[in-house]
């Protein structure tokens, strides 16, 4: 997370309706390797709670994290959103330089594999909420597949869940600049930004969280 606390002015439930599929749903799930190497990193599509105290996920059981997970292990979740850079000569001010603005929210706590009669309810649950923002198209459910298919498919993941006991959230969305500068950048982003999501990090700008 970004030290620079004017970046980190964003509430407990701003930042869980960030990391909730209203807005994302996505992440990489970072896991520290037992042997002492490299941490273990995963993308990972998610179900957070409405009170962002656990996120329901599934791993590929070749997964080296499912492979860990003899017992609970620390990990954290961090889930990015619309980012962009942002050229000094946006701002209209002097003796500016170049950044990046994006918004980032890291879910940490411990990750355990669950039992697998839960599976099906974790992959009912991830696709029910996705399927949600495609309407008015008709919801896609497990049941359209034939069932020995779902089962064979099935016995390749495993559920896993992360109880979470920490949520920290970014927003760096030029909140050290004057509100018209930070604006004229906002502009600059929608235009002719460079990154992902710029009409989504556009509007992030010029609503940023409040201290």
């Amino acid at each position: 997370m970004h030290p620079n606390p004017i970046y980190r002015t964003a509430d407990a439930a701003r930042n869980i309706g960030f990391a909730r599929a209203r807005a994302r749903g996505f992440g990489v799930l970072a896991v520290a390797d037992p042997a002492g190497v490299a941490p273990m990193l995963s993308h990972v599509p998610f179900v957070l709670s409405d009170d962002g105290a656990m996120a329901e996920l599934h791993l590929v059981r070749s997964n080296p994290i499912a492979r860990a997970l003899q017992s609970p292990l620390p990990a954290r979740l961090a889930v990015s959103g619309p980012d962009s850079y942002i050229s000094p000569d946006w701002y209209g001010m002097e003796d500016q330089v170049p950044t990046w603005n994006y918004v980032a929210v890291h879910l940490t706590g411990r990750l355990e594999l669950c039992p697998q009669e839960e599976l099906r309810g974790f992959l009912d649950r991830l696709s029910a909420q996705f399927e949600a923002r495609l309407a008015p198209k008709p919801e896609w459910r497990a049941d359209k597949v034939d069932r020995a298919a779902l089962d064979r498919m099935m016995r390749m993941i495993v559920p896993a869940r992360l109880h979470v006991d920490g949520i920290d959230g970014t927003w760096k969305l030029a909140q050290n600049r004057p509100g018209a500068a930070r604006l004229a950048a906002a502009d600059g982003v929608a235009e002719t930004g460079i990154g992902a999501e710029l009409s989504a990090l556009a509007e992030l700008m010029r609503d940023v969280p409040e201290e």
